[in-house]
């Protein structure tokens, strides 16, 4: 199975291919940041289940735990397209909204559920974890 995304402008380009390795939804201050909403929806996929056209700009983040998440986004648009953690390595974290298809997808879990905004609620009950769940 394939699926197909990019940025808004189009500049950026990507196919993924099989199913991912996990699909939560992000609550941390960076995420709302980086996102302009309330949370970030987010796909993991093998960096080699993506394959990525066009130039992306990178911004190097500084996780609350203290590690770097490298942000990549169009440098023309601004969407975020994904991230990449090195202490994940061969992983890529995708954002959902720039799937061509986003209604396939709801989250299997909830992260760094205690920043949460206060009105945000949701119909299904999701594992949810106060901060990253364990490894």
């Amino acid at each position: 199975m394939a699926m197909t995304g990019g940025c808004l402008c189009g500049n950026i380009t990507y196919t993924l291919h099989g199913e991912p390795a996990g699909n939560f939804l992000c609550h941390c201050k960076n995420c709302q940041k980086q996102s302009g909403s309330a949370f970030s929806i987010n796909l993991v996929y093998a960096e080699d289940q993506f394959d990525c056209r066009g130039e992306v700009s990178t911004f190097a983040d500084t996780s609350k735990s203290g590690n770097p998440v490298l942000r990549q986004f169009c440098p023309a648009c601004g969407s975020p397209i994904f991230s990449s953690i090195p202490t994940w390595p061969g992983i890529v974290v995708l954002k959902v909204g720039t799937l061509d298809d986003t209604a396939s997808y709801s989250p299997d879990a909830q992260v760094w559920s205690q920043s949460r905004q206060n009105w945000v609620g949701f119909d299904k009950d999701y594992p949810s974890f106060a901060q990253n769940p364990p490894s």
